[in-house]
């Protein structure tokens, strides 16, 4: 008998479905008095005197933990970032509370829903609805506008307006996304390259390879112990993980089982419900219950399936370009292990086609009656400034000896596309042989990459995987130049019974996805599309399809106007 695998809810769900925020509730102290002069209230880098104190909430955890136990004299609420807010722009940064994962979510949660909560808040999609409904934040349209320098702009807008469609309600502007670039969620496949030599196989060309060598990793003792402990393909409790997930995989088989894509009408459709996910997932199946996968990977978060690459047990995963820093723990303990990327693969006579999820989930919300809702403007322009702008301190403010210092900062937006365009400078330069040419990241990646080439700096190993010859961006650089991108086609946000649905959709989907690939009968992925279209999918398909023609129609009356 198959176990069955439950998705528990987190209860930060469960509250904002069973709670009801209080309509037109807002706390009575503003907080601070507006002492700005004319002059600094229309500057975007100004400092405020005296200080104000802006108050957020915090989430942790163990990679952040690691680090700053790595940074003497720093600490999460004393850092060089919060003391650069405070020296450069007058701004004292104040957590109400910190806390990790699950607990911070379980606070945030009752923290929303009881409308208490601090000056600035990350939310996602669905809190900022709630928020906004609830008429408890402020509209940041004026301060958008007047407040973002022209570099701000530039890098929040560079992937369209559809970050900030999102995050527009009844045409205010209610918070500000933390823009990302969607081609940060290219997957690639990391294999073992010393396990492929030791069992004379070739890298995988097409998914029927994929399986073949999954299938050797599994039973022919990659690692020598002369026991069957090794898998194929490793796999987290959440299939959409960007690391050790399965959209990678499923995208092999034409299955894009978390973004919308268009149908051969041309309209939107949910790729979850597509017949290219029952395949993919019967295929799942037969590896779960031949062995190729952790017995046990659906009880398993990131950090715990980790252990199983930390110990030398896994042979290929999918993952995004930063999964180098992830797997490079193998090496400690063997000297001899080593990891490479490849392009996804797909079906024999199949398109390789690469599935990029829209990546801006955060958004900025400022509490409604706060005297200086500009703060949250401000502090991403000194972010992105100090890190990307002509006075730039990367290797202060961003990477610092290959640690991630942004991370301090309760701010953190980033040009969508620097990790490719760095990798395409360091390429240049390397044809050329003129690396005087570079500058902040790629010139502070190169001397990474070449610390490890001539000196084996240890971290430099993870570096050049990703921004070297062969890494992870050579691949991105072809999957962009080969048209090979599929973009989520619906980047609207939230539509109105998203709401109240999308979230039990997708707890049903992954619940679904999970008992199937752990032995339930396929015939359950045909229930799904029945319950899926029931349960309100329907009515979204409905909601993101008239959202598309509007946008189809802006976009032809604003080509009309430019001829």
């Amino acid at each position: 008998m198959h176990k069955r695998w439950m998705y528990k809810t987190r209860w930060t769900i469960i509250i904002f479905l069973t709670v009801c925020i209080p309509t037109g509730h807002t706390q009575g102290d503003s907080g601070h008095i507006n002492n700005l002069s004319k002059d600094q209230q229309t500057s975007s880098l100004a400092a405020y005197s005296p200080p104000i104190q802006v108050s957020f909430v915090r989430e942790t955890g163990e990679d952040l933990q690691r680090m700053i136990e790595q940074l003497p004299g720093e600490t999460l609420v004393d850092n060089r970032w919060t003391r650069l807010y405070e020296q450069e722009l007058g701004i004292q940064i104040r957590y109400d509370w910190i806390a990790t994962g699950d607990v911070y979510n379980q606070k945030l949660g009752v923290s929303l829903a009881a409308g208490r909560f601090p000056d600035v808040v990350r939310v996602n999609p669905y809190q900022l609805r709630q928020l906004s409904n609830a008429n408890l934040i402020e509209d940041l349209t004026e301060v958008y506008r007047d407040f973002a320098t022209p570099l701000t702009k530039n890098i929040l807008e560079a992937e369209g307006k559809g970050a900030f469609d999102a995050a527009t309600i009844n045409g205010k502007l209610m918070a500000i996304p933390e823009s990302s670039s969607s081609i940060e969620t290219a997957q690639y496949l990391w294999i073992r390259t010393d396990w492929l030599d030791k069992l004379g196989l070739q890298a995988p060309e097409t998914i029927e390879d994929v399986l073949k060598v999954s299938e050797a990793f599994t039973s022919c003792d990659p690692d020598g112990n002369g026991e069957q402990d090794t898998y194929g393909l490793a796999l987290t409790s959440y299939l959409w993980d960007p690391v050790m997930g399965v959209s990678g995989f499923m995208a092999g088989y034409g299955a894009f089982p978390n973004i919308w894509i268009k149908d051969p009408e041309g309209d939107l459709t949910y790729g979850g419900i597509q017949p290219e996910v029952r395949k993919a997932l019967e295929v799942l199946q037969t590896m779960y219950l031949e062995g190729q996968l952790d017995p046990d990977f659906a009880y398993k978060n990131g950090s715990k399936a980790y252990r199983l690459i930390d110990q030398g047990k896994i042979g290929m995963l999918y993952g995004e370009q930063w999964t180098p820093f992830v797997v490079q723990s193998t090496r400690d303990e063997d000297p001899e292990a080593e990891w490479q990327a490849y392009p996804i693969v797909a079906e024999t006579g199949r398109n390789r086609v690469v599935p990029l999820r829209s990546n801006t989930g955060n958004y900025f919300a400022v509490r409604k009656g706060f005297a200086h809702p500009e703060v949250v403007v401000k502090l991403m322009n000194l972010h992105l400034d100090k890190n990307w702008g002509q006075n730039a301190e990367y290797e202060t403010y961003y990477n610092d000896d290959s640690r991630a210092v942004w991370m301090l900062s309760p701010v953190t937006p980033f040009p969508g596309t620097k990790n490719l365009d760095a990798y395409r400078d360091i390429r240049d330069a390397r044809t050329t042989g003129d690396f005087s040419v570079l500058e902040n990241e790629a010139l502070a990646i190169h001397k990474r990459i070449a610390a490890y080439e001539s000196e084996g700096l240890k971290s430099g190993w993870g570096w050049k995987q990703t921004y070297g010859p062969t890494g992870a961006f050579s691949i991105a650089d072809d999957y962009d130049l080969n048209g090979q991108l599929l973009y989520d086609q619906f980047t609207g946000g939230i539509t109105e019974t998203m709401v109240d649905r999308q979230i039990i959709l997708r707890d049903l989907q992954l619940e679904v996805f999970m008992n199937i690939i752990y032995g339930s009968p396929i015939e359950e992925f045909d229930q799904f599309v029945v319950d899926w279209l029931e349960l309100g999918g329907k009515e979204i398909t409905s909601e993101v399809n008239a959202w598309y023609r509007t946008q189809a129609a802006r976009d032809h009356q604003a080509f009309a106007l430019s001829y």
